[in-house]
């Protein structure tokens, strides 16, 4: 597959772009500035700021309504869990980070667990996960989860054939125990195309700042392509069951893949708006007593800037 120079310069001009949203959304948010008037600071032109202007104004919409559903699962205790899958650099951290941006860590958090050490490979397999499952209130969303023997253990060749079909009898089990147990369950899969994930790579290489999302095993995921797809669609067919089934996302477009990714999963949860008593800030008590100490100037960190 080739790539011409100018449709390189102009795939990590998108991605540099992509990545100042974030700081966007974050001025946008704190500091009160009006969306149209912030965009028209902006380079963008014609259709991409209308499509900008489209993204922000939904993204932040969304981003209520999932306020909205973290008041009612504290209120509820309800448990969430959420599973992100998908091919390397699919989009999952992305849509992950815009769900996290506004919520409380201590209500909803991530598991993005390491490769499993020495001790943990000789432990059921489904043990280092159990940890990271919520108590009532409590929303966790993995960023990859068991299904890597489903997927990179299997194309790598970290788990063997044995391994590989208890995974198979085991995780529909394992998945309608949590559903009694309270525990629902939803299970998302960032699809992407092969061109795309070829110029997502390119860029990153290109790209210093995000030279360090490629690892080796990213790359040889390249190479492997194929058997991930032969992988992908065997563990989508044998492991989508009612209690949680797969839901798959169309992720060639990273801003559209976040925001049909957050629609559909406040769609998965009856949620509505809780009322919370008006807040008033209470006086701050001041006694003639008291005096500051200064801060010993060694311990003041310089003031280059």
């Amino acid at each position: 597959m080739s790539v011409t120079a100018d449709s390189l310069i102009q795939r990590i001009h998108r991605e540099l772009l992509d990545h100042s949203d974030e700081e966007l959304e974050l001025e946008l948010a704190e500091d009160g500035q009006d969306l149209d008037a912030l965009l028209d600071t902006q380079t963008y032109e014609g259709s991409e700021k209308d499509a900008r202007r489209m993204y922000f104004a939904e993204l932040f919409r969304l981003q209520g309504e999932l306020v909205k559903l973290q008041s009612w699962v504290v209120k509820t205790g309800h448990k969430v869990v959420i599973l992100f899958e998908g091919r390397d650099a699919a989009g999952k951290g992305g849509v992950i980070k815009r769900i996290t941006q506004r919520l409380n860590p201590r209500v909803c958090r991530v598991a993005a667990l390491p490769a499993p050490n020495d001790r943990e490979r000789t432990q059921w397999y489904f043990q280092r996960y159990v940890s990271h499952l919520p108590a009532a209130g409590e929303i966790v969303l993995f960023d990859r989860s068991w299904y890597n023997r489903a997927g990179v253990e299997q194309v790598m060749g970290f788990c063997n054939a044995d391994q590989y079909e208890e995974f198979f009898r085991t995780v529909p089990e394992f998945e309608r125990m949590l559903a009694r147990s309270g525990i629902q369950l939803i299970k998302y899969w960032f699809s992407i195309s092969d061109q795309e994930q070829h110029l997502r790579f390119l860029s990153r290489i290109h790209d210093p700042l995000k030279q360090w999302k490629l690892s080796p095993m990213d790359l040889e995921s390249r190479r492997r392509w194929e058997a991930y797809t032969k992988a992908k669609e065997i563990m989508l067919d044998r492991t989508h069951i009612a209690e949680a089934p797969w839901w798959v996302v169309q992720a060639d477009d990273k801003k559209k893949a976040r925001l049909n990714c957050i629609h559909h999963l406040l769609g998965q949860m009856p949620y509505e708006e809780v009322q919370h008593p008006s807040i008033e800030l209470p006086e701050r008590v001041r006694r003639e007593d008291y005096s500051r100490s200064p801060t010993p100037p060694e311990l003041i960190v310089p003031q280059v800037y």
